[in-house]
């Protein structure tokens, strides 16, 4: 019994972390088809909002006991960690304007080894020799994966600034969902989260489409560091139709249902390993749908990632003492 349910976790985390890496793939596509950041983030979460609130009432009617409820601290402190949720997406979203989707993913996976500083910081221990081992391995194999060798390759600063930013917030969302209110149902959690995350995405929309830049300090910023056509014409709705159901059901509401049933049945460990499938589906899909171009060296540097994480996840060996020894 305990087999086959590791086995159904590890099924469900790499179903799960290979659909949220096909995530990148459709955002890039919504963007050839002439979709802003504001447009695509706007839809993922107003959607997946509305599935959670859908796949809740569900839960709770059909549910044979009474469901925790959150306390208001919980609500705040989820909201306000979700907010990162919220900036993850759009970070992320921005980045991939300006570089390959192979190139962003890649980035956003330095959260690997930004978690390790930061459970450093708040535990306030040097991490032990395998991950030292295992960040140099991460930081070597993104060398390699963004192809940095190449002299001739022209990355833009922007791309690489909003994918390091995306990473940084990704670090944070998996702390706080680690962390916070782990009593709750998960449809329940993530609605709350989903709010706080809304506040970003619905305040960028406001800033980049719908409210005037009428400061032109605010508007020369904005343009430095955004695509410079957010604003000229008025919200797509289609967008709602077309790229919204998938992006919000690949991106908000399957992952992290999924996730949930199998991170407790495949241990935290097996699960973080197996949900770096993301980078190969995401490298793979961009490469397809696409037609970004991977290099021998840059396939190279993906494995190099997945390596260290599988060696930063491996359980420790246990010492076995024996008595009169």
């Amino acid at each position: 019994m305990q087999k086959k349910n590791i086995l159904k976790g590890v099924l469900f985390v790499g179903i799960g972390a290979s659909i949220y890496g096909m995530l990148a793939t459709f955002v890039k596509l919504a963007y050839q088809e002439g979709y802003t950041t504001s447009e695509v983030t706007t839809s993922q979460f107003l959607l997946g909002l509305i599935g959670l609130l859908v796949l809740n009432f569900f839960q709770t009617i059909t549910s044979k006991k009474a469901l925790p409820s959150p306390t208001s601290k919980e609500v705040r402190n989820l909201m306000l960690a979700g907010t990162s949720l919220g900036c993850t997406s759009l970070f992320y979203y921005i980045a991939v304007q300006y570089i390959n989707v192979s190139i962003a993913i890649v980035l956003l996976m330095q959260s690997v080894w930004f978690s390790v500083v930061v459970e450093s910081i708040l535990t306030k221990k040097w991490p032990h020799t395998r991950k030292i081992v295992s960040v140099i391995i991460v930081l070597l194999g993104t060398v390699l994966a963004t192809n940095l060798v190449n002299e001739s390759l022209d990355l833009d600063w922007k791309g690489i600034f909003w994918g390091l930013m995306a990473a940084a917030s990704y670090t944070l969302t998996m702390f706080t969902s680690n962390t916070l209110a782990t009593h709750l149902p998960v449809f329940r959690k993530s609605i709350i989260m989903l709010c706080g995350g809304s506040v970003i995405v619905f305040g960028f929309l406001f800033f980049a489409q719908i409210g005037p830049l009428h400061f032109e300090g605010l508007k020369s910023l904005y343009l430095n560091f955004t695509e410079n056509t957010e604003h000229i014409h008025a919200f797509n709705y289609s967008i709602f139709w077309t790229y919204g159901l998938i992006l919000s059901l690949f991106g908000t509401v399957i992952p992290p249902i999924l996730f949930n049933i199998g991170f407790p049945n495949a241990g935290l460990g097996l699960g973080s390993i197996v949900s770096s499938l993301e980078l190969p589906v995401s490298v793979t899909m961009a490469f397809a749908l696409l037609g970004e171009k991977v290099i021998f060296i840059q396939w190279v540097g993906i494995v190099l990632i997945l390596f260290a994480i599988v060696l930063m996840n491996l359980p420790k060996k246990e010492r076995i003492s024996y008595a009169g020894n």
